[in-house]
């Protein structure tokens, strides 16, 4: 066995007269050559392209052709997942039976298009569902009591609830609803921190099914794809006319959406969710998408890529539910007026304006008390009273990557401390916190991301706790930040063919991440030029008269030395810009070349 090979990027280079160091370790781990080779003869793929398989994990051609070429026909029976017949069973009855059906949601990107999804194919069968999604700040967060007594108080009391992406660790909540006479579904991905609600049918892959299954790791708006497909599949089966004029992949924009947003693994069924529902986005004709599409500065037709997704369209259809109300994002997707539309896209878009701002002043606080209170800590635990409780989510996200800890932080809702997690690379929140469990008040959610509750008078306590068990995972120390070198090369392979091959292992995210070349011995033959607010651009030759263009984002205070060899950590990809498309590498670190 190859022992990976580890270079500690600690070492320094002297540019200008000071001192530039980058505290990151540049990881690779090499690959078996003789079975690449295989996958590079029978796949048709670049050295570089068959590595990158590899180190997916694929030795078999077969397996590795499937991966590259996702096809929808692939699917797996949705009748295997556990409970599914129960669920198409009783929202049949309920159909049949014209009852009063309420889809309760949650107030995220998967649980908007979850709920958007199941409503909008009820009412094609002429249910009149009702939806809700708890207000943040007034009745919390998941299958709330808040939000179910403001349903019924706006209502009649339904026959059936369908609890959509929540519901799952909601205990007490399903008794009420069960001591009233109301049936549940619950269709959700969330893991089960302690048992299951009694008297109702729970559809959930995490809680019953094993994780080698292609779809274990679907996320909500997926599981109701497939609740969906059984549905039509149990109608078409008996000749209705309806379900069989129903084309299933028009949903897929919502699946891509919820998929990509939600940060689940993109292995299996989410990878063929996410890779044909980002190419049914690029065409998509769900009026509310056109409209946010415009507000976003996107034009239909071009490529929709996950970044899209994760930095222009789920931020946009997450704020309305961290500040104001969810059911805003849901009337979009549901509404075929192009001025309604439009008006709630734009109020959408001011949403997220006011997000950003709010979130930048906590940033700034948070990094403050984190420099003062806990810059050795090997757990971040933040809370300030007044801190909106709607946009910490996102404050942990950032804490947690620049100091590549585990973070949770807080803010005030009512008497509680109330907030979210996010961790780092080998480290389960969930495991982390399930000791730490008595110190909270409600808690649930993944390994990388959790929801959290607690009084502020046992906060303390909770850190104290919190880093505890994170160093029992780690065995005491948290290792620091690394690149992952997918593959070693040279500037000469970065051609078109090679990008066109990224293009079939796209897209990327958890479970496949975007690859990072590794470059040895670059010399730059002029300076690197900065532009914008703390860019630099430069070019790498690649061979005799021919350069690519590269881009450094937020690295102009530690350029690439010219004239002097140096080894690049890269990212390649297609620069879309002004209608043309152009090869173009994006740094992701440097270091002084290794002496031969």
């Amino acid at each position: 066995m190859v022992e990976p090979e580890f270079h500690q990027e600690n070492a320094h280079s002297e540019a200008g007269g000071r001192v530039i160091t980058s505290a990151l370790q540049w990881k690779s781990n090499p690959c078996d050559p003789d079975r690449t080779a295989v996958l590079e003869s029978e796949l048709g793929l670049s050295r570089e392209a068959a590595i990158l398989m590899r180190r997916l994990g694929y030795t078999d051609p077969e397996e590795g052709r499937a991966f590259l070429d996702p096809r929808l026909q692939s699917l797996d029976d949705p009748f295997r997942i556990t409970n599914m017949d129960r669920a198409v069973t009783r929202v049949r009855a309920a159909m049949s039976r014209a009852e009063d059906i309420l889809v309760f949601g949650d107030y995220d990107v998967d649980g908007v298009t979850s709920t958007a999804f199941l409503v909008d194919i009820l009412k094609i069968f002429g249910v009149t569902p009702r939806f809700v999604v708890p207000k943040r700040l007034e009745e919390g967060y998941g299958l709330s009591m808040g939000a179910l007594d403001r349903s019924f108080q706006e209502s009649t009391r339904p026959q059936l609830v369908i609890a959509v992406d929540c519901g799952t660790n909601s205990l007490e909540e399903v008794a009420w609803l069960r001591q009233k006479g109301v049936d549940i579904v619950i269709i959700d991905h969330h893991t089960s921190k302690e048992k299951v609600p009694a008297d109702t049918i729970l559809v959930n892959p995490h809680v019953f099914d094993s994780p080698s299954e292609p779809w274990a790791n679907l996320c909500t708006v997926g599981l109701v794809f497939k609740f969906v497909h059984a549905l039509l599949k149990d109608l078409r089966s008996e000749g209705d006319d309806l379900a069989l004029q129903i084309r299933l992949k028009d949903y897929l924009d919502l699946a891509a959406l919820g998929t990509l947003a939600d940060l689940v693994p993109l292995t299996g069924e989410n990878r063929i969710l996410a890779k044909s529902g980002l190419a049914h986005l690029r065409e998509t004709q769900r009026t509310g998408l056109n409209a946010l599409f415009s507000v976003c500065g996107m034009r239909l037709g071009n490529v929709v890529s996950p970044f899209d997704i994760s930095f222009r369209l789920g931020p946009r259809i997450n704020a309305s539910g961290r500040l104001a109300d969810a059911a805003l994002p849901i009337d979009l997707l549901l509404s075929n007026d192009w001025q309604n539309c439009l008006n709630i896209a734009r109020t959408l878009d001011e949403f997220n304006r006011e997000r950003q701002d709010i979130e930048r002043e906590i940033v700034r606080e948070a990094e403050r008390m984190v420099a003062e209170t806990q810059n050795n800590a090997p757990g971040i635990v933040l809370y300030h009273p007044d801190w909106h409780p709607g946009v910490v989510g996102i404050v942990a996200s950032r804490i947690s990557k620049k100091y590549h800890r585990p973070c949770l932080v807080l803010g005030a809702e009512s008497d509680l401390a109330k907030g979210s997690g996010r961790s780092v690379a080998g480290i389960d929140l969930v495991e982390a916190l399930t000791p730490c469990a008595w110190l909270l008040e409600h808690w649930g959610g993944h390994p990388a991301a959790v929801g959290v509750s607690a009084r502020p008078e046992n906060l303390d306590a909770l850190r104290d706790a919190f880093c505890s068990s994170i160093l029992s995972i780690v065995s005491g120390e948290i290792a620091g930040p690394e690149i992952e070198i997918a593959c070693w090369s040279d500037p000469a392979a970065l051609t078109e063919r090679l990008l066109a091959e990224l293009e079939r292992l796209a897209p990327f995210g958890q479970g496949n991440p975007e690859p990072v070349f590794g470059v040895r011995k670059v010399v730059l033959d002029r300076e690197p030029v900065a532009f914008g607010k703390g860019h630099y651009r430069f070019q790498i030759e690649t061979a005799p008269g021919t350069r690519i263009q590269g881009v450094a984002w937020k690295q102009a205070d530690r350029p690439i030395p010219a004239f002097t060899p140096v080894d690049l950590a890269l990212r390649f990809a297609w620069n879309h810009w002004n209608g043309r498309s152009t090869p173009q590498v994006s740094l992701v670190d440097w270091r002084p070349a290794a002496p031969v």
